[in-house]
């Protein structure tokens, strides 16, 4: 039988919870909120307003975690996200498949 591996602080797996109270998405690693995401939810449409992660997080890729989480849940739900942070904007032209809960702006042309 192997030996367990020393536990490590980035050996945690981030949880990603909605705190509807709140209208946000949050990341918790070790027992610490280490980023959010503040949305505001319109009838079936999600805005995701603002992405901050925890400085004492930055660099291990929470961000994304946390961007790929909502969007799954958001998905999952049936419903359609606006994308109007900057970083969930860099996310999703990063990452194209995940296109298909955007809600075009209303300038935008669909394919």
């Amino acid at each position: 039988m192997a030996e367990p591996e020393p536990e490590m602080s980035s050996a945690a797996e981030p949880r990603v919870v909605d705190n509807a109270d709140d209208h946000r998405y949050e990341l918790w690693l070790d027992g610490a909120l280490a980023g959010f995401i503040d949305y505001t939810p319109r009838h079936d449409v999600v805005v995701l307003n603002h992405t901050e992660i925890d400085l004492a997080f930055e660099g291990r890729g929470l961000g994304s975690t946390l961007i790929a989480a909502a969007i799954k849940d958001i998905r999952d739900r049936g419903l359609r996200l606006f994308p109007e942070c900057s970083f969930v904007q860099a996310y999703l032209e990063r990452h194209p498949e995940e296109r298909d809960v955007v809600l075009p702006a209303p300038d935008q042309k669909q394919d």
